[in-house]
C-alpha cells in the first residue's frame, strides 16, 4: 500500500495512504544499511501488520525529487519563510541563512512578514527594500487581522510547502488560519503517542483544504522554529554566489575574484553606495564572509597540527 510520510516521531513513522488512513510504522532495518533515513514528506510503501490497530512497515522510499537537512523533509516544491516584522525584531543574519540553504536546493521562496497590524510603514518598507531587490517575493501579512492571508494561500494552492522560521513569530498561529484543525490533529496524535506538541520538535505534514474542490493537491510541512542555522558547503569564495542582487554588478569590479570586502573599484561597494543594493543585505553578507573566512583559518591550523 501506497502513502506518504505525515510526521516521525522517536523512530516511528505516521503514514497517510491514498484511503485517507493513518498507520503507525516503523522503517525496515534495510534503510539503516543503507544509511537511508525516512523523512516527512516521503512516498513510501508500507506492508500492513494490523489493520485494526493502523500498525504497519514502511518497505520503500520512492526517489525523492529533492530533500531538505533542515528542516528535514522531503519532496516540497517551496518554502514560505516566516519572521515577524516586529516583536520580535527580524534577524537578517538568520534570514540569510535560510535563504541560502534553499538556495542550495534550487527551491522557490517566499519571504513572509507577519505582524503587519502592528508595524510601521517604514518598518515594512525597509524589509522590503532589502529583500525585494535581491528577487524574493515578499510578503507581509497580520495572522491576527487576517491581512494577506487570501494572497497567501493563492501561493501556496496546489503545491507542497515548507514553513520554517524563528519562534516567535507566529508560525502556529498561522498554520491554524491555513489548516483549521490542524491543533486537533495534533493533539489527536500526541495523545496516541503520550507526547505533547510544545515539548516536541519535528516537523508535520498537513493537508489544506481548498473552498471549492476539498481537493487543492496543497499541502503545508510545518517545521521547528530554529534560532540558529549552520551553513554546510558553502565558503567564504563561493557565499558571493548566494547574494543573487550582486551579479549585476560583478563585472564592474577591477579585479576577477573580487570578494567585495577590501578591494578597491568594486562594483558591488558601488551599488551599494549608490542604494541599488540593500545595505542591510550587504552588512550581512560582510558578517557570513568574515565568519566563513575564520572557519577557514580554524580549520587550517587543526589540519597542521
Amino acid at each position: 500500500m501506497k502513502g506518504r510520510i505525515l510526521k516521525g516521531i522517536a523512530g516511528f513513522y505516521y503514514v497517510e495512504t491514498f484511503e485517507e488512513k493513518v498507520y503507525e510504522c516503523k522503517a525496515k532495518g534495510i534503510f539503516r544499511k543503507s544509511n537511508l533515513k525516512p523523512l516527512v514528506g516521503d512516498n513510501v510503501e508500507i506492508d500492513i501488520i494490523d489493520e485494526e490497530k493502523r500498525l504497519g512497515n514502511i518497505t520503500d522510499i520512492f526517489p525523492r525529487k529533492n530533500q531538505l537537512l533542515r528542516p528535514p523533509v522531503a519532496n516540497v516544491d517551496q518554502a514560505v519563510i516566516l519572521f515577524a516584522i516586529v516583536k520580535p525584531n527580524p534577524s537578517y543574519n538568520l534570514l540569510d541563512r535560510f535563504l541560502i540553504m534553499m538556495r542550495q536546493q534550487n527551491l522557490p521562496v517566499i519571504i513572509c512578514f507577519n505582524k503587519q497590524d502592528i508595524a510601521t510603514k517604514e518598518e515594512q518598507q525597509e524589509l522590503y527594500d532589502a529583500y525585494e531587490k535581491c528577487g524574493y517575493r515578499v510578503l507581509f501579512i497580520s495572522v491576527k487581522e487576517e491581512q494577506g492571508l487570501d494572497e497567501l494561500k493563492a501561493l501556496l494552492k496546489g503545491k507542497t510547502t515548507t514553513l520554517a522560521g524563528p519562534s516567535g513569530v507566529g508560525k502556529s498561529s498561522l498554520l491554524n488560519k491555513l489548516v483549521p484543525d490542524a491543533d486537533m490533529q495534533t493533539g489527536e496524535l500526541s495523545k496516541k503517542i503520550e507526547r505533547g506538541r510544545n515539548t516536541t520538535r519535528h516537523s508535520e505534514l498537513f493537508f489544506v483544504e481548498d473552498d471549492i474542490s476539498k481537493d487543492s493537491g496543497t499541502y503545508v510541512i510545518d517545521t521547528p522554529g530554529f534560532t540558529s542555522l549552520e551553513m554546510r558547503d558553502v565558503t567564504a569564495d563561493t557565499l558571493m554566489q548566494y547574494y543573487p542582487e550582486f551579479t549585476e554588478y560583478e563585472p564592474l569590479c577591477r579585479f576577477g575574484g573580487c570578494s567585495h570586502i577590501a578591494e578597491p573599484d568594486c562594483g558591488v561597494k558601488d551599488a551599494v553606495a549608490e542604494g541599488k543594493i540593500s545595505q542591510v543585505r550587504y552588512d550581512n553578507y560582510k558578517v557570513l564572509w568574515e565568519e566563513l573566512k575564520n572557519m577557514r583559518v580554524d580549520y587550517s591550523k587543526k589540519a597542521r597540527r
